[in-house]
C-alpha cells in the first residue's frame, strides 16, 4: 500500500472551505451584482446536487450491509427502538430550550419591521395545510423503488433498505455474494465523495457569495434580535445539551465538533446538512461507531432528529406571536411544542423544510399567526446554516450514544480518534484501502 501523502495544513479541506466563506461573504457585500448572478447560485447549488446524487446509494448500500451482517432481526429492531427513543427525548429538550429562551429574550416584543409580502409565504402555507399525518405515513411508501432513489427521498430509501436487508440476512449464505458486491460499491461511492469533497470550497465560495449578494447584509439589521437570539439558543443546545450527553457517554463535546469541523464548515458554506452526511458516516466509523449503527442511525436521525429545526420553530413561533401582539398562553406554547415534535418529522427531504414546518405548526395554533411567516422569510436564509449546522451535531452525537448503549463502540478508537487532528487525506486513504 502506497504511504499517505504528508499533511499539509496550508492545503487541509478546513481551510479552503473556511477561506472560500469569507471570500464568498466579502464578494456579497462589496460586489453584490457579481455575487447574485446565476453562475454563483450555480456553483453553490452544483455542488450540493453532487453530493445529494450519492445519498441514496450510499444510504441504501450502507444499511443493507449493516443488517446483513447483523446476527438477528431482532437486534435491528433494538437498534431501531433506542435510536428513535433517544431521538424524542433530545427533540423534546431542543424544544423546550426554543420556548425558554423565547418567553426570556422575547425578541418580538416591540418589533417595529415591515413585513414582507404575505404571497411571499403562500408557496410554504399550502403545503404545509395539505401535509396531514395520513399523507406523512404513504409518503413513507414509495410507488416505485427507482422513483424513490430518483427524488432521493431519504424516507423512502431507508424503508426500501431496511426491507432488502432483511431480505438478504434471511438468504444467509446464498445471499453472500450479493452482501459482498453491495459492500464493495458502498466503498466505491465513498470514492465518488473523496473526489467530490475536491470542489468543497468552491461550492461554499457560490453559495455564500450568492446568499449575501442576494439578501445583502443589510437584511440581518431589523431582524438580528431574532437571528441572535436563535443562535445563542443553538449554541446552548450544543454545548449544554449535547454535552451533557457527550459527558455521559464519556468525551468532549469540543473535541468533537473539532473532529467534524471541515463538515460543519461544508454545511456552513452550503445551508444543507445532507452535503456532509456521506463524510460524516465514514468519520463516525473511524471514531469507534459499528457500521450497523451507523447505518442506521444517521439517516433516520437526518429525518426524525432535526434538532436545530426544533429549537427554530418553538422560538420562531413565539417571535412572530409577540411580534404581532398575540400573547400566548402556557397550554398554548405547550400544543406548540406537541405539533411542532410531529411536523418536524419526515421534513429532511422536503425543499423549505424549516419554513413549511413552521407553516404547518403555526396554522394549527392559531391562524392568526400563519401570515406573519411573512416577517421572517427574509431572515429564513440565514437562520437556516445554524439550523443545518445544530442537526449535524445532534445527529453525529446521536450515532455514538446509541452504539454506546448497544456495547458496539470501541472507546480507545473514540479517544484516538478525538485526540488528534484529523486531515481529509486520512478519510481518502482509508476509502481507497478498504
Amino acid at each position: 500500500m502506497a504511504e499517505a501523502p504528508p499533511r499539509k495544513s496550508a492545503h487541509s479541506l478546513y481551510l479552503q472551505v473556511l477561506a472560500a466563506i469569507v471570500l464568498g461573504a466579502l464578494l456579497g457585500v462589496y460586489f453584490p451584482d457579481i455575487a447574485k448572478s446565476p453562475w454563483m447560485e450555480a456553483m453553490g447549488k452544483g455542488f450540493v446536487n453532487l453530493i445529494k446524487m450519492v445519498i441514496a446509494p450510499i444510504i441504501f448500500c450502507t444499511i443493507v450491509s449493516g443488517i446483513a451482517h447483523l446476527e438477528s432481526a431482532a437486534k435491528v429492531g433494538r437498534v431501531g427502538i433506542k435510536a428513535l427513543v433517544y431521538f424524542e427525548v433530545v427533540s423534546t429538550i431542543a424544544l423546550a430550550l426554543g420556548l425558554l429562551v423565547g418567553n426570556l429574550l422575547r425578541p418580538g416584543e416591540g418589533f417595529s419591521g415591515k413585513a414582507a409580502d404575505a404571497a411571499a409565504v403562500a408557496k410554504y402555507l399550502e403545503p404545509a395545510a395539505q401535509r396531514s399525518p395520513v399523507d406523512f405515513v404513504l409518503g413513507v411508501i414509495p410507488d416505485s423503488v427507482i422513483g424513490a432513489f430518483a427524488r432521493g427521498d431519504i424516507l423512502q430509501v431507508l424503508l426500501f433498505s431496511i426491507l432488502f436487508g432483511f431480505a438478504l440476512m434471511a438468504l444467509g449464505e446464498r445471499g453472500r455474494a450479493l452482501g459482498g458486491f453491495i459492500d464493495e460499491a458502498g466503498h466505491a461511492m465513498f470514492g465518488v465523495i473523496a473526489i467530490v469533497m475536491k470542489a468543497a470550497p468552491l461550492g461554499a465560495f457560490g453559495a455564500m457569495g450568492y446568499t449575501v449578494g442576494k439578501y445583502g447584509s443589510q437584511s440581518l439589521v431589523s431582524l438580528a434580535w431574532l437571528v441572535g437570539s436563535f443562535y445563542l439558543t443553538a449554541i446552548l443546545f450544543i454545548v449544554i445539551a449535547l454535552g451533557i450527553v457527550a459527558r455521559i457517554v464519556g468525551f468532549s463535546i469540543f473535541r468533537f465538533l473539532g473532529y467534524i469541523r471541515d463538515e460543519l464548515l461544508i454545511v456552513l458554506g452550503t445551508s444543507s446538512s445532507e452535503s456532509a452526511l456521506p463524510q460524516l458516516m465514514e468519520k463516525l466509523e473511524r471514531l469507534g461507531c459499528s457500521k450497523s449503527v451507523v447505518g442506521l442511525v444517521v439517516p433516520t436521525g437526518y429525518s426524525f432528529n432535526l434538532d436545530g429545526t426544533n429549537i427554530y420553530m418553538t422560538l420562531t413561533s413565539l417571535f412572530i406571536a409577540q411580534a404581532l401582539g398575540v400573547e400566548l398562553s402556557a397550554g398554548q406554547q405547550f400544543v406548540i411544542l406537541t405539533v411542532a415534535m410531529l411536523t418536524s418529522k419526515g421534513a429532511s427531504g422536503v425543499t423549505g423544510a424549516g419554513f413549511i414546518t413552521l407553516g404547518a405548526t403555526l396554522s394549527s395554533i392559531d391562524p392568526r399567526l400563519a401570515p406573519g411567516m411573512a416577517i421572517v422569510i427574509g431572515v429564513d436564509k440565514f437562520m437556516s446554516e445554524c439550523r443545518a449546522l445544530t442537526n449535524i451535531c445532534g445527529n453525529g452525537v446521536a450515532t455514538i450514544v446509541v452504539a454506546w448503549w448497544e456495547g458496539e463502540l470501541d472507546h480507545d478508537k473514540l479517544a484516538a480518534g478525538l485526540s488528534r487532528r484529523i486531515d481529509p487525506s486520512d478519510i481518502e486513504t482509508a476509502v481507497a484501502t478498504k
